[in-house]
């Protein structure tokens, strides 16, 4: 946001400055080129005025001359030509004679206005001596373009000059209103990115930049104060919850077992079903507090190393998968990391293997892999077990919302908030030959 600032401001003083500067430039060097003809002209009829006198009254050519070594002091050339545009006198400079400075006396003494030329870094200009239709003569004068040159050199480099340090003071001035807007906002991003990543402390400046940005750094302020308070309230609650439901059903257990050691008769297959009852009701609490857990998770991605996680939790499983006669494998993968909270794909692999084993039958087989897709890693644990209607894929994300789950109900909806915690998505699908397919799909890490 500083770059596109900083450059629209820029284009438009740039456009603001050639629209300005430039037409007034040129105007200004329009009004010295007319002012510079003008001023030689009137030098050429002062001249032509003192040599009306000596050539059609014939006095004496005193003041003609001496107009002409005036001119000479000035650094004009001049010559005076008569009726016939014959040259009469001159300076001792002969810029003014010659043909195209006889051409134009001829102009002048036939009556026309001939169009002053540029002769050789001179500017010639022929007035008539006397009535301008029936003159007595003409004078040429030749006057050196060079002050003239120099004047509107000067002037365009002013132009020029004014023109910088305008863009100057715009490029000081654009960057330094794009870094007071954008700088505060680069905190408040960076500050909105660390807590998303877990940062519950995290606090905005609210010191600099615009009032609109320094109040929304406040509400952000607000809102990360009270983001922190519910998820610590919420983790106080959970810590409460497994303290007051774990302790009295260890301790039930325990006065279950103690009695069923001495249980005789049909007391103990009662006592054996409350046991299990038992086992069953610490498991479901066990089930919702990692749900409950997954649901606050504010990961911090780091690069976790897909392949050797798949290979590390394959080869935890493998006992457990064989006691039930299982199959677990794993096809070889590139090596690929993905961006995931430190744990998290452990955590996923477990519950989805868990729940793969358990349904598949004896003699059956549980696969996982993983590949490289669209930017992604896709990892797919297959199973040739019974797999599920559709009905219960619709639901199976959802906490209880399998009927046909053999366990708690609990592990895909920790897999499944676990996954889109970290930007990634969960969904099923049918095996090819029977069975479920759970497919992950994760937000692909740093190579290397």
């Amino acid at each position: 946001m500083t770059r596109r600032i900083t450059w629209t401001l820029l284009v438009l003083t740039s456009v603001l400055l050639v629209l300005a500067v430039v037409p007034l430039a040129v105007s200004m060097t329009a009004r010295e080129r007319v002012a510079f003809r003008d001023s030689q002209r009137a030098a050429t009829r002062v001249i032509a005025a003192a040599a009306e006198e000596h050539l059609s009254d014939r006095k004496p050519a005193t003041a003609m001359r001496q107009e002409l070594a005036a001119a000479a002091r000035a650094g004009d050339c001049a010559a005076v030509y008569d009726a016939s545009a014959r040259l009469v006198a001159s300076t001792p400079c002969a810029a003014a004679q010659g043909r195209e400075a006889e051409e134009l006396a001829e102009e002048v003494v036939s009556g026309h206005e001939p169009e002053p030329p540029e002769n050789e870094g001179r500017l010639l200009t022929a007035e008539p001596a006397g009535e301008v239709r029936s003159p007595s003569g003409a004078v040429v004068l030749a006057r050196s373009a060079a002050p003239l040159d120099a004047r509107i050199a000067a002037l365009w480099g002013w132009s020029a000059a004014i023109g910088a340090a305008g863009l100057a003071a715009s490029v000081v001035l654009s960057v330094r209103l794009a870094r007071w807007v954008g700088r505060p906002l680069s905190r408040l991003d960076a500050s909105a990115r660390r807590l998303g990543e877990g940062a519950l402390d995290e606090r905005a400046e609210v010191g600099g930049g615009p009032p609109e940005v320094r109040r929304l750094a406040a509400t952000f302020n607000t809102m990360a104060a009270r983001m922190e308070a519910l998820v610590h309230g919420h983790r106080a609650v959970l810590a409460e919850v497994s303290h007051q439901l774990r302790t009295p059903l260890a301790a039930l257990r325990l006065r279950l077992d103690v009695l069923a050691a001495g249980a005789e008769g049909d007391t103990a297959p009662e006592l054996a079903s409350a046991q299990e009852e038992i086992l069953r009701l610490s498991r479901l609490v066990d089930g919702l507090l990692a749900v409950a857990r997954a649901e606050q998770a504010t990961p911090r991605p780091v690069a976790v190393r897909v392949d050797e996680v798949v290979a590390e939790r394959v080869a935890a499983w493998a006992p457990v998968a064989e006691e039930r006669g299982v199959r677990l494998t794993a096809t070889h993968g590139p090596s690929l990391s993905a961006a995931l909270g430190a744990g998290h794909l452990e955590q996923v692999l477990d519950n989805l293997i868990a729940n793969a084993v358990e349904a598949v039958s004896e003699g059956g087989s549980v696969t996982l892999d993983h590949r490289s897709a669209k930017g992604l890693v896709r990892v797919r644990v297959r199973d040739d077990g019974p797999g599920m209607s559709a009905e219960a894929k619709a639901v199976a994300f959802r906490r209880f919302g399998n009927p046909e789950a053999k366990g708690t109900g609990l592990g895909l909806a920790i897999v499944h908030r676990l996954v889109t915690a970290n930007g990634g998505t969960a969904r099923l699908e049918d095996t090819p030959g029977g069975g479920l397919t759970v497919v992950l799909e994760l937000p692909l890490g740093p190579q290397g």
